[in-house]
């Protein structure tokens, strides 16, 4: 029977595997292409910050693990290519950190390292990112559903 560790693994994988079927065809003009003249509403933004999610520092630290080697978080990318490898290079990162975590470090609390957080166990931090994984990448598809409709208009 799997445990924990292996149901929130399976939890991100449904969500990646849902996520980069949706953003498959994705070019530099759909990538910068923006409905409004708030730049965090575009498909640029949303895949920086899912690249950010995915890999910034505190997610090693927290979970009693080393940073993400690459400084992936900082990382900008120039077009669609690149922001999909920079996001697929993070949940890579991030999948691997989440399957190596036992179950000590998924109930162990955060500890100072977190701050505010310090009493929330590792389960409740990587929880979190799931439920930001998945709200961020519906975003990031419906921002193509809005550009397909916007193109068919046009």
């Amino acid at each position: 029977m799997p445990g924990q560790r292996e149901d929130l693994v399976g939890l991100f994988d449904h969500v990646w595997d849902r996520f980069w079927r949706r953003m498959e065809g994705l070019d530099d003009e759909e990538w910068r292409w923006a409905p409004t003249a708030d730049p965090r509403i575009s498909l640029r933004w949303r895949l920086g910050h899912i690249r950010r999610l995915l890999s910034e520092e505190r997610n090693g630290a927290w979970l009693g693990r080393p940073a993400e080697p690459t400084g992936l978080a900082s990382q900008k990318a120039g077009g669609a290519a690149a922001s999909l490898a920079g996001v697929q290079a993070a949940f890579t990162w991030w999948r691997e950190l989440v399957a190596s975590l036992d179950d000590e470090a998924l109930d162990t609390p955060l500890g100072e390292a977190a701050g505010y957080f310090a009493g929330a166990t590792g389960r409740s931090f990587v929880l979190h990112i799931a439920d930001e994984l998945i709200h961020h990448t519906a975003e990031a598809a419906l921002l193509r559903d809005l550009f397909a409709g916007a193109s068919v208009r046009s």
